[in-house]
């Protein structure tokens, strides 16, 4: 048995429930939450050096026994795709701690309350990609909507309310349809193997042999669940909502981290358990895919609310993933799985200096800015940056990714990746347009005019009232800028983890992988 998942998952929670009795003391609070990341962040680092990526499909396994008399265990393990998003989560959480480290809360709101919440929901992500168990996986699901609902509902702004209570229902009602797929799968191993289990190992055996019509429905019941948490059109709407009214960091795991659920469940869940299903209901998900990349991009062209516009980039975004995954290919698979960590990054880094541009500006809406560079050049350089990756320009991380998709899919599925294509150009478009908008031109804008004086008054950066990035700042975007750029020159590391898991998914969804056979 390997502790190295369960210390992962226990040592958040135990930072959580410190931090909660240090809500008199801000910065004690913060420290010590901060502390706590950062020790997370080295168990990842040896999880990792632990893994063998030619060994077993799952590895750092531990199991005892919770509900025997229903086959429930407490078990965790982890394959390349799980094991590339802990480490993923281990590093945003202490970005997204020193990125928060000066925010106001609303009042009444003490950090230790916010920072509490924010390792609670680093437990449930964890849990989350770690179990090995379906019932234990539907808890971690659920429990995961707790925090965030909090940090939306009580730290959000000012329809965090509405914002709060739609993910949370949103997110309800898709586990609920999921609940009903999970009991399902108890039967179906119960009748096949005389014994009801939710052992994820065992269940790939038994249902691989399920009729179709029966593989369709409970598939679907995963599938909600799954695209609602992704998510995919139509059933995005919570999402930028959500991601609007939730403070930065917590908006930063959101779309980072939390989104990521979804696509993970259709690589752990719908693929491997329901093959038949997975194969004969593609098409839809394809034709969902491409219209979530054309409509994100589109949608958030149009934004005039910063944070609502990288809201919108994540959907087109994950249409991108779910293309990967369902084109079945090992190369597609393998950038939809390197797609997800690198969106992390890259649209966690976006959301960062969205937040600093508001923490000068006092405003999220486009129209109140420009000019900016003028006054903060190191924060105008740094979304730059931030917004290349957006776009995958050749030399970030996302390029890899995004070309391992295409490159893919397209023996596939060439209509769906031609039209998906197109989005690659949308996003160009809708990333520079928001640059050129906030830092470029002239200063203007009511944010930023009383900074300089007001309309056509001389613009002095060192007198400006608009101070660009401090130290902690710069210290909290440099490892994300690092990532960017190694990533995308050297991605070698990330995917020697993914892609034997992957081959092994699409060996057992039993489909002929065009990248393979012309290799033979």
């Amino acid at each position: 048995m390997s502790w190295t998942l369960i210390a992962l998952l226990l040592l958040p929670l135990v930072g959580s429930l410190v931090v909660a009795f240090l809500r008199g003391n801000d910065r004690l609070a913060k420290t010590v939450a901060l502390a706590f990341s950062l020790a997370e962040l080295v168990l990842a680092v040896l999880a990792w050096t632990a893994f063998d990526p030619g060994g077993d499909r799952l590895q750092l396994t531990s199991s005892a026994d919770w509900i025997p008399a229903f086959g429930v265990h407490l078990s965790f393990g982890v394959d390349g795709i799980a094991l590339v998003m802990i480490a993923l989560i281990a590093f945003l959480v202490p970005v997204v701690i020193g990125g928060s480290w000066a925010d106001k809360l609303p009042e009444g709101r003490s950090a230790g309350g916010f920072f509490a919440l924010l390792l609670a929901m680093q437990t449930g992500m964890v849990g989350v990609f770690a179990a090995t168990d379906v019932f234990v996986f539907y808890v971690f699901f659920e429990a995961v909507l707790v925090p965030m609902y909090f940090l939306i509902g009580r730290f959000g702004g000012p329809n965090r309310q509405y914002a709060a209570m739609k993910f949370f229902l949103y997110s309800l009602l898709g586990g609920l349809i999921m609940l009903a797929s999970v009991i399902g799968l108890y039967v179906v191993s119960a009748d096949k193997i005389g014994q009801g289990t939710f052992d994820w190992a065992t269940l790939v055996t038994v249902t691989r042999d399920l009729p179709l019509s029966t593989q369709i429905w409970l598939f679907l019941g995963f599938f909600v669940a799954f695209a609602i948490k992704a998510p995919l059109v139509p059933l995005h709407t919570w999402l930028p909502d959500a991601g609007a009214e939730a403070p930065v960091g917590a908006g930063v795991l959101l779309v980072g981290i939390l989104d990521k659920i979804g696509t993970f469940g259709f690589l752990r869940y719908c693929l491997p358990l329901f093959p038949a299903a997975s194969k004969e209901l593609a098409p839809l998900v394809l034709v969902l895919a491409v219209i979530g990349i054309l409509y994100g991009s589109l949608l958030a062209v149009g934004q005039s609310d910063m944070k609502r516009f990288v809201a919108y980039t994540s959907i087109a975004h994950f249409g991108f993933i779910a293309l990967g995954i369902f084109a079945f290919s090992s190369q597609a698979g393998a950038g939809a799985v390197l797609y997800m960590v690198n969106h992390g990054i890259s649209t966690g880094m976006l959301f960062l200096v969205v937040g600093m541009v508001m923490a000068r500006g006092g405003s999220r809406l486009i129209e109140d800015y420009g000019g900016m560079a003028k006054l903060t050049p190191v924060l105008g350089g740094l979304f730059f940056v931030a917004g290349l990756s957006s776009l995958a320009l050749p030399g970030t991380n996302s390029f890899v990714s995004e070309f391992l998709v295409l490159i893919g899919s397209y023996p596939n599925e060439p209509v769906y990746t031609v039209l998906a294509a197109v989005g690659m150009v949308l996003a160009a478009l809708y990333v520079l347009w928001l640059y050129q908008r906030v830092f470029q031109g002239p200063v203007r804008g009511t944010a930023l005019l009383d900074a300089v004086g007001g309309p056509g008054a001389a613009v002095d950066p060192e007198r400006a009232s608009v101070p660009d990035l401090n130290k902690r700042e710069l210290a909290v975007l440099a490892p994300l800028v690092a990532l960017i750029l190694v990533l995308g020159f050297y991605p070698k590391p990330v995917l020697d983890v993914i892609t034997p898991s992957v081959g092994a998914t699409l060996s057992e969804v039993g489909v002929a992988d065009p990248v393979a056979q012309e290799g033979k």
